[in-house]
Formats: C-alpha cells, sequence, structure tokens
C-alpha cells in the first residue's frame, strides 16, 4: 500500500503520524520516542499471537496423559478378559476323563492354576503369580495412580440448605465438582492468570503506542479456549473417543473451560479502561482505522454480553430451575456469540485461526451427530417418522417408557428423548435400564430391541408424560425420537474381580443394565467378576416393582453365591395425633399418595381374602350362600395380625433413625394367631405394615443372610459395610454408586482411603480398587 502513508500524511497531525507509523511496522529510527522503541522490543504487538499457543501446549499435556492413562487400563481389562477365557478353555479341555470308565487325577487338575497337573512338572504358585503381575499390569504404574486417586477421590463437602417453609425454601444440597475436575479448573486458572500477568510490560507508556499488552495477552488466551470450549460441549466430540470419557462428564470441564474465558475477557476489557484510548491522542489514530463505530468499544461490548449471558444461565441453581429455557437459548445465544467474535477480532495476528477451528469442529460434530439420530437411517423403519412408544404408570409415580428400536447401546448409555405427541420441542436426558442382548428380544421382530427408560417425574417434560399416560391409558402410543446412544462406563465391570454397586432411590436405572451384563457375561465365561454386591437404598418398597423382573432374572441365573443384593427402607410410617398410621406427606406426587392410601387401607383392615362385599356380589342375594361362604371364608383363611407400630431394630449395618423422621413408637397390639408362620422375607422380628407390604413382591427369596439377599430397615452405614465387604475383595475391585449426593461422598470417601492398600503394598497383592460415580440427576 504505496499511498498509504501520503494519505495519512494528510489527514493527521505531524505527531500523531509519525507515531501510528511506528505501529504499522516502518523501522524505528534514533528519531523515535523512547517509550516506543521499548514498546516495540520488549513485548511487541506483532509476537502476541505467542501467547494463544500457551493455552494449546497446556491442553494437549492434559489430553496426552489422559489418553495415556485410557489406553493402559483398556489394554490391561482386555489382556484380563482373555488369559481368563484361555484358561477357561483349558479347563474345559480337561474336564473330562480320557474314555468313559477311566476317571483322571483328582479335580485340582481342572483348576485354574493347575496345582496337580495331568502331565508334566508341578508348577510352582509364586512363579505362576510374578508372570501373571507381570505381563498384566505394572506395579509402580499402579502404585502411583492409587496415590493419585487417593486425593482425587476424596470428596469435598456437601453444603445441605435447610428448608425454610415461610420463604419457601426446600431442602437443597449443594455439591462441588469431584477433586479431579477441581485440580484441572485450578491449573487452569492459575497458568493462565501468570501468563497473562507474569510477562512484563502490563501497560504502555501510552495508548497511543498500541493496546495494552496485558489485554492482548488475556484476548489471545480467551480466543485459544474457543475450539477447546466447544469440543467439550459436543455430544458426538474427538475427545470422547480418545479418552472415553462421555460427553456428560466433559461438560463440566465445558462450563468451567466457559468460566475462564470469561475471566480472561474480563483481564482483556479493564485494561482498556484504565488507559483509555480517548486519551493522549489515541482516539485520532483509532477512528482513523475504525471508521463509522458509533462507540469505540462497541465491538467489545457486543461480544462480552452474550458470554456474561451464556455463563450466568448456566450457573447449576438457574439451569435446574428454567431447564427448559437453558436448552432452548443456550445454542442460539453461542452462535451470537461466536459471530460477535469474527467482528470484534477482525482478523487480528492469528485469532480467526481458532474461530474458524472453532466452527469447524461445531460442524463437523454436528454432522456426525447425524449419525446418532434413530430418524436419519433410511435403511430403518424409524427412518423420518421415529420409532413407535408405549408409557406406563409404576409405583410410586413413576413411569416407564418402553421403545422397540432397531438401534444399539451399550449398559450405562442414555439417550435424548423427544415425544412430539407431548412436547415437540423438549429434548431430555435419561439412562437406558434395559440390556440390549439376545437374550432379550422384543415382540416387534429379531432385529429389535425393548429401550426401557424409567424415570420419576418432577416438573416441565417429565410432568407431561406422566399426565399424558395418565390421560391416555397404557393403550395409546407415541413417536419417540432419539438421539444416542451416548456416554457410558469407561472400563468394564467384567474386568474386576469384585464389583460393588451402590444405588439410592431411581439411582437403580443407571445400575440395572450393567448388572444384567455382568451377569450374562459371568453365565458364559466371558467374566473375570466373582463376587457382586448390590445395595439398593430406597424410600418405599413398592419401588421394587420397577425392576423386580430384572433382580428375579439376576437371583435364578447367576452363578451361585455370586451375587448378593441388600435392600434398605428408609422411610415408614409416622403415628398421627389420632393414633392412626398416615404416610409421610408428598404434595409432589398426589397420584403416588392416592395409591399409597388405597394401599395402606386395604392392609390395614384386611381379615381375609374375600371382604363382605365380595362375598354378597358372589353369593347373589342368596342369604343361604352368604352364610356358607363366610363359614368357608372364616375356617380356611386366618385373620392376618393386626399391625404391630415396633420400631426397626438396629442392624450391623444400619444407622439409628432419627425420632423426627423414621422411629415408630410402639403401640401394645393383640397378635392373632402367634404360632402360624407367615411366609419369611429375611426380615429380622416380627412383621410390620411395611414388611406385610412387601408380601406382594414374590420375587424376594425367603431371604437370609447366608443366601445374600436381605431387606433391612434405615440406612446402610456405607463405611462399616465397605469395611466389612473389603476383607473379601480381589486383585481388582471396582465401586459403582448412582445416588443422591450425601451417598456419592461416603462412598468416595470410604474409596479413597482404600487406595493405601495399594500404593502402599498392602495384603493380597492388591493392584486397583476402581470407583465409577453416575450423575444422580441423569
Amino acid at each position: 500500500m504505496p499511498q498509504l502513508p501520503r494519505l495519512l500524511e494528510r489527514s493527521l497531525p505531524a505527531q500523531t503520524f509519525h507515531t501510528l507509523v511506528e505501529r504499522v511496522h516502518i523501522p524505528v529510527t534514533s528519531s523515535s520516542p523512547p517509550d516506543l522503541q521499548a514498546a516495540l522490543t520488549q513485548d511487541p504487538w506483532s509476537k502476541s499471537g505467542k501467547y494463544a499457543l500457551g493455552w494449546i501446549y497446556f491442553s494437549i499435556i492434559l489430553l496426552v496423559f489422559t489418553i495415556a492413562t485410557h489406553l493402559y487400563h483398556w489394554m490391561s481389562d482386555r489382556i484380563r478378559r482373555a488369559t481368563y477365557k484361555e484358561e477357561v478353555a483349558k479347563s474345559s479341555a480337561t474336564s473330562s476323563p480320557d474314555d468313559d470308565f477311566e476317571m483322571a487325577n483328582m479335580p485340582t487338575n481342572n483348576s485354574t492354576h493347575m496345582f496337580f497337573p495331568r502331565h508334566g512338572p508341578i508348577p510352582q504358585q509364586h512363579q505362576q503369580q510374578e508372570e501373571e503381575e507381570t505381563f498384566l499390569s505394572f506395579t509402580p504404574l499402579n502404585r502411583l495412580i492409587a496415590l493419585l486417586r487417593y486425593f482425587f477421590y476424596r470428596p469435598l463437602p456437601v453444603w445441605r440448605i435447610r428448608p425454610i417453609r415461610s420463604l419457601r425454601i426446600r431442602k437443597r444440597e449443594i455439591s462441588f465438582p469431584s477433586p479431579g475436575v477441581v485440580f484441572v479448573v485450578t491449573a487452569a486458572v492459575i497458568f493462565v492468570t501468570l501468563y497473562s500477568f507474569v510477562p512484563q510490560p502490563l501497560y504502555y507508556a501510552s495508548i497511543q503506542f498500541g493496546s495494552p499488552p496485558l489485554a492482548i495477552r488475556a484476548g489471545m488466551l480467551a480466543v485459544a479456549m474457543m475450539p477447546w470450549i466447544v469440543a467439550l460441549s459436543m455430544k458426538a466430540n474427538l475427545v470422547t473417543l480418545l479418552t472415553g470419557i462421555g460427553h456428560e462428564r466433559l461438560n463440566v470441564l465445558h462450563r468451567w473451560g466457559g468460566y475462564i474465558c470469561l475471566f480472561l475477557s474480563l483481564i482483556h476489557t479493564i485494561p482498556f479502561y484504565v488507559t483509555p484510548v480517548w486519551d493522549q491522542g489515541g482516539l485520532v489514530v483509532f477512528k482513523s482505522f475504525f471508521r463509522g463505530q458509533s462507540y469505540i468499544y462497541g465491538t467489545g461490548i457486543a461480544a462480552l454480553v452474550p458470554l456474561i449471558f451464556l455463563c450466568v444461565h448456566s450457573l447449576p441453581i438457574l439451569r435446574a430451575w428454567m431447564y427448559e429455557l437453558f436448552v432452548a437459548l443456550h445454542v442460539p445465544v453461542s452462535i451470537v456469540f461466536l459471530g460477535m467474535l469474527f467482528w470484534h477480532c477482525a482478523n487480528y495476528l492469528t485469532s480467526w485461526n481458532y474461530l474458524w477451528a472453532t466452527a469447524a469442529i461445531w460442524l463437523t460434530s454436528y454432522l456426525v451427530r447425524l449419525c446418532f439420530l434413530n430418524w436419519t437411517n433410511p435403511r430403518r423403519m424409524s427412518w423420518l417418522i421415529g420409532e413407535e412408544a408405549a408409557l406406563t404408570i409404576l409405583p410410586e409415580n413413576a413411569v416407564k417408557v418402553t421403545i422397540p428400536s432397531q438401534v444399539k447401546w451399550k449398559p450405562g448409555q442414555y439417550v435424548y428423548l423427544r415425544m412430539p405427541g407431548i412436547s415437540v420441542f423438549e429434548n431430555h436426558p435419561f439412562t437406558l435400564a434395559s440390556l440390549c442382548s439376545e437374550d432379550f428380544p422384543s415382540d416387534y421382530g429379531e432385529q429389535y430391541r425393548d429401550m426401557v427408560i424409567v424415570f420419576r417425574p418432577f416438573g416441565g417434560f417429565t410432568r407431561k408424560v406422566l399426565n399424558a399416560a395418565i390421560d391416555n391409558g397404557p393403550n395409546h402410543t407415541y413417536r419417540a425420537f432419539i438421539d444416542g446412544p451416548y456416554g457410558g462406563m469407561q472400563r468394564e465391570l467384567a474386568s474386576f474381580d469384585t464389583v460393588v454397586l451402590f444405588a439410592g432411590g431411581s439411582g437403580i436405572t443407571a445400575i440395572v443394565s450393567h448388572l444384567l451384563d455382568l451377569i450374562k457375561k459371568m453365565r458364559d465365561s466371558k467374566a473375570v467378576t466373582k463376587q457382586v454386591h448390590v445395595v439398593w437404598a430406597l424410600k418405599r418398597p413398592e419401588t421394587m416393582e420397577w425392576f423386580k423382573e430384572e433382580l428375579r432374572i439376576c437371583r435364578e441365573h447367576a452363578p451361585p453365591e455370586t451375587v448378593h443384593c441388600q435392600f434398605y427402607i428408609t422411610a415408614a410410617k409416622r403415628v398421627g395425633p389420632n393414633g392412626f398410621p398416615f404416610p409421610p406427606p408428598s404434595p409432589s406426587r398426589p397420584v403416588s399418595d392416592l395409591v399409597h392410601g388405597k394401599i395402606d387401607k386395604a392392609f390395614h383392615g384386611i381379615a381375609s381374602k374375600r371382604n363382605s362385599a365380595l362375598i354378597r356380589d358372589e353369593a347373589g342375594g342368596d342369604p343361604e350362600k352368604e352364610r356358607e361362604l363366610r363359614r368357608e371364608n372364616e375356617d380356611g383363611i386366618s385373620a392376618l395380625p393386626a399391625p404391630t407400630f415396633l420400631p426397626p431394630p438396629k442392624k450391623a449395618h444400619t444407622r439409628a433413625n432419627k425420632p423426627d423422621k423414621l422411629t415408630i413408637p410402639a403401640v401394645n397390639t393383640n397378635l392373632h394367631n402367634a404360632n402360624n408362620q407367615s411366609f419369611d422375607f429375611g426380615f429380622p422380628s416380627t412383621p410390620t405394615m411395611l414388611q406385610k407390604n412387601l408380601m406382594r413382591f414374590a420375587f424376594l427369596p425367603t431371604a437370609h443372610k447366608k443366601t445374600g439377599w436381605h431387606t433391612e430397615y434405615g440406612r446402610p452405614d456405607i463405611p462399616f459395610m465397605l469395611k466389612g465387604l473389603e476383607r473379601g475383595f480381589g486383585k481388582r475391585t471396582c465401586v459403582f454408586v448412582c445416588g443422591p449426593p450425601s451417598m456419592r461422598v461416603d462412598v468416595q470417601r470410604c474409596v479413597a482411603r482404600m487406595q493405601h492398600k495399594v500404593w502402599g503394598g498392602g495384603e493380597n497383592g492388591r493392584q486397583e480398587v476402581y470407583l465409577h460415580t453416575e450423575n444422580y440427576a441423569i
């Protein structure tokens, strides 16, 4: 541009023109101001693009470390399963005698380690253990990982907000991210802060010499974060493919990345008001480059406002309060924000390189996501019209959605469900509670599997689904559009010797599919697992009906003495002022209250299998037949014992109940037919009203503790329970938890303490204690 100096010389004063030409890369001479020479040598504006590379290097280091850890666990798990499968095959080959009349040696020949083989020398046990240890794992690395888990598994405290009725504030639990997320976020904040403030200078001597270096550094870091923020937010993204971490877990880093971007944007903005452009003649220089702007910092404000909105309405308390509004506005406002960044950056330095990369990642992820939609595949019957779904109302006001589909999924994954017949624009995530396997075929055909979703409605879309099920009945079907499946567990449960599953309330939906898949692999000798412990804490026994068939399958088809289930009933009836029991109030579940009231009334007044109304109907107005039926009823069926309200006994794994919530005052009653033995459900004492309610669930075994299936009252004492279970842990153990924050905190704290048995070289050569937590809200 040879005419540029001549044009500027006519339109600007001499001093301003001299300063400006120095900033457009005209070589500095001996007559240049000293401050200008310092500005161009200490931290020149033309080389400020290097600060964006700093964030790229920081992110790549974290990504490489995560990928390496994932590959190590993935390879070791596959090697363990392959080794076990090979051992099973060898054992099967030697399980029969050479002929029908000859027995081989003792059965120990068929053991895993072949202590007494049929041919060859007797191997030494310690040699086999050393060979297995060297081949399957690397002890120093296992101890290093256990040491990191000792700190990262420890939970941060949960803030509990007590209910205030006058202010209509309900009881809430505020939980913080995991220590691992806190460590990564803290490291990122420290890095960007030091990278912005440590290099000097922070400001030039005059705004005429250029923008403040502090603002430029922070701005380039913020722009460099954009591709990573968008990549972590996408459901189908490359980070999940490389690390195995699901989108729902990366989302917390996406949110904190947005907060850090806002922090850097404020650092980028404030220096321009500390040294305003309208001082010291800087306004003339600015207007010569940016013509037609009504406000000097208009493009910066246009980009900052949508960013602030995105960060504020993403706060957990606001997102939970108005989730539908959050989903509807978040993506459109993000597109506006990206467009404002293009306008604001104006292709300075390398800014547009990162913005174009952001747009490319965004577009690619949406294109890949088309493959996860059930209505975009022309080879499926659901093309463009979706699947057919049926709704069923379960006890405790829960809703079951059954969708026969050709989509394949893995245990623990979730989908986004849209039902236009109920709500056109709402799209909500739900965990899949069924197993995609040939053992569970669908009535629709061989290529279909029943995709089952079970949830407890609260508000918004889930409440609309419940209302539709009530209004239209069970025979009405709906069109269902599925986006997914996504997520899932990084590790294979079948690769661990011992598996412990904790569920709280509706958190059982995330565990059922894992449990069924694990038992199937144990039955087919494809799992290393020897022991499975399931602990389910639920408020009322009616909740067991949600998955009574799945629990029956687990009990009947699991290898003997491998699966142990413990059910904890955490809520009981309270006695009202009139002396009669009443269920705890639940105004948010009126249908459930109505069902509970009828159940309690029916069980409270039962004296025989047929009441007077049924007898009169059956007699058809014949007095003689009515008397005969009543006499037969009295002779054939003894009355149930009157309800006994006794405080539940304190068990080894049960915490004492609080008097104002679960303690039930004793009431003296006359027990009829005390000598008659009722069906044993594994309860520790005389049946109470809740225990008699449990008699409806025939899938429950005649449970004794030695069978591994039993039901108790109160809340499980998780620390004491895990301490007892730890004695039977194998070399590799997985603890899986999906429940309220208080349950997750207890499990995390206990598993963190167990890590010292690994990195400290503890007993039994323990190699790993792995923890997997699921989001209770999904």
